[in-house]
């Protein structure tokens, strides 16, 4: 078990969860039911998963929920396609958010990568 706050990739997954925040404050109170809840919860799925996977014993356990961290912010790069296609918000104000999980996303990759590489390791 190892804490996650010594991990680049769980930091910055939270400061993308706050940026999401920010970034859905602004849509219409319709939607705060809809794509503002739906963004939010992916966002916070990110940190939450790098955490909950830190807490289990073992590489493998941390890598199964490391792989449910990258599915949530893939799945909030299409909330935030889908935002812009139906009028919710302008693709500038969704800007640095998607480039954001595009850095996140590259993070968790890379520690995957290293995890599977030292578990490979004889």
């Amino acid at each position: 078990m190892q804490s996650p706050k010594n991990l680049r990739a769980f930091q910055h997954a939270k400061a993308f969860a706050v940026i999401t925040y920010r970034a859905t404050s602004g849509f219409p109170a319709a939607e705060r039911f809809g794509l503002t809840s739906q963004m939010r919860r992916a966002a916070i799925s990110v940190p939450a998963n790098i955490a909950e996977g830190c807490g289990r014993s073992g590489n493998r356990a941390l890598i199964a929920f490391l792989h449910v961290a990258l599915g949530s912010a893939t799945e909030l790069e299409c909330l935030a396609d889908v935002a812009v296609e139906v009028g919710v918000c302008t693709r500038e104000g969704v800007s640095s958010l998607l480039e954001e999980t595009s850095t996140t996303k590259a993070m968790i990759s890379r520690l995957i990568a290293r995890l599977r590489e030292r578990k490979d390791r004889p």
